[in-house]
């Protein structure tokens, strides 16, 4: 089955306002004649969220991203975003489950599993990430962990609710490193996700799109996106200069 290839940025804890909306107006004039060819999201942070929602307006080449939200629609959570407050600011995907949540804030597979709940709820669309650390790819555990984190992500979810999702494979140890998967590697695991979510989904599968996440440059980004089951990118530090993360997109067309 095709799909069409989809890539998010993920601008991490990156820019003002005012820098975001200046990224967001050189990405949608270096990305026109692209819409319809590849799916594209930038995840900005936070406060940016609704500035950068403005200056994409409706129905453009670019959709707008969450970085994280939390699962409760309301309350005494200082400091959190619901998935209600999320929509309200016309955000389209959220991330859950990033390397970074897991290892410095403590996201552990049922509180992913509760955020997919909250934005599918909401009508947004979910990108739970999933990978492993050099000590568990080392330890020969990619796998066996990766499996952890998507059935535990997924647990609970019909077959249609897992096919709005989007999985991204990101090895921890290829964040921010400069080190990244070798192309075999990275289908390796995307070909075990894939039969992981036919076993929770069925035929579903086939259609969800799943990322490659880590050191993501314009330099490898084609070639990792040639694999038959690596469906797109999430991109982080070079999603923050609009000339790569154009080059990134316009090298997910085939």
């Amino acid at each position: 089955m095709a799909r069409k290839k989809f890539v998010c940025g993920n601008w991490k804890m990156h820019k003002t306002v005012a820098e975001s909306v200046a990224l967001v107006k050189e990405l949608k004039a270096a990305l026109v004649g692209v819409a319809g060819e590849v799916q594209v999201a930038v995840a900005p942070p936070f406060t940016a969220l609704k500035p950068v929602a403005d200056a994409l307006g409706h129905g453009g080449p670019i959709e707008l991203a969450a970085q994280d939200v939390h699962f409760e629609k309301q309350g005494a959570f200082t400091g959190e975003v619901s998935a209600p407050m999320l929509a309200d600011v016309c955000c389209g995907h959220c991330l859950v489950g990033h390397s970074e949540r897991r290892q410095l804030f403590g996201e552990t597979d049922e509180s992913v599993n509760k955020k997919v709940k909250a934005l599918l709820a909401a009508g947004i669309l979910p990108i739970v990430c999933v990978g492993e650390t050099l000590a568990q790819r080392e330890a020969g555990e990619t796998l066996a962990m990766v499996g952890r984190q998507v059935r535990g992500g997924l647990a609970g979810l019909s077959a249609e609710q897992i096919g709005r999702l989007t999985v991204a494979y990101e090895p921890v140890w290829a964040i921010g490193t400069g080190k990244t998967a070798t192309t075999a590697q990275a289908q390796e695991v995307h070909a075990a996700i894939r039969g992981l979510l036919r076993e929770l989904a069925g035929g579903v599968a086939d259609s969800v799109r799943i990322q490659y996440g880590g050191s993501v440059k314009p330099e490898n980004a084609a070639e990792l996106m040639s694999q038959p089951d690596v469906d797109g990118a999430l991109v982080g530090g070079a999603s923050l200069k609009a000339d790569d993360f154009s080059k990134i997109v316009k090298g997910a067309i085939r």
